[in-house]
């Protein structure tokens, strides 16, 4: 799941300070779960924009929608008859549907309402840890299912580095050090000979090293 964080008011402020009509457009995917862009953050920021503007006297009406998604166009469409009663949307989906909007309504000023930060999994009551970088070229059939790239703070391919101590990691005490989990792991199920085989190097491109990344289903290609 996509994790993300409501910016901070002043900097939200402050993108939408010239406008006096604004769409506060919450997102019931990702951002809802991780509550950080649902109906209630929706509501919750509106009414604090509310009261900011109203203290410096400024006058501003907003209006509070929520859509299923932001990053399928098919529920974006309500937005064509929205976008002409304001001026700005301020979008709490992830950085995905506020490019997606820029792209389908060029004419729409969108800004972010919230930082996307990680793929995460929940692991106990309002609390994501991540567990994917997203990197396109997946190694986690040789270490266990456990990722290094995003699960290591120097993303080391080649087992732990001298700085990590009883299992733990040098830059996060903390952090347990996943390298030695991994080995640990792979030692409890004799598997342990997977880390000496000469892997290939990691093909970084698919990370996004050569631009935009584009899946098209099999199916519909031509």
């Amino acid at each position: 799941m996509i994790i993300a964080e409501r910016r901070p008011l002043s900097e939200i402020l402050e993108n939408i300070k010239p406008y006096k009509r604004i769409l506060v457009l919450g997102c019931r995917g990702c951002v809802a779960v991780c509550s950080a862009g649902g109906d209630r953050e929706v509501a919750i920021l509106a009414e604090a924009i509310r009261l900011a503007r109203s203290r410096n006297g400024d006058e501003v009406e907003v209006l509070e929608r929520t859509f299923i998604r932001q990053c399928d166009p098919e529920y974006l469409v309500p937005l064509k008859a929205l976008k002409k009663e304001v001026e700005a949307v301020l979008s709490l989906a992830c950085g995905v549907g506020v490019n997606l909007i820029a792209d389908l309504y060029p004419d729409v000023r969108v800004y972010p309402g919230v930082d996307t930060t990680f793929y995460g999994a929940n692991v106990a009551l309002g609390e994501w840890v991540e567990k994917c970088r997203g990197c396109g070229d997946c190694i986690i059939d040789r270490t266990a299912g456990l990722c290094p790239i995003a699960r290591c703070a120097k993303n080391l391919l080649n087992g732990p580095c001298g700085g990590s101590q009883g299992g733990r990691c040098e830059v996060r005490k903390d952090m347990p050090c996943i390298w030695h989990e991994i080995i640990e792991r792979l030692k409890r199920r004799g598997e342990l000979e997977k880390l000496l085989e000469i892997w290939s190097p990691k093909d970084w491109r698919l990370a996004g090293g050569e631009g935009l990344r584009v899946r098209v289903r099999e199916d519909l290609k031509a």
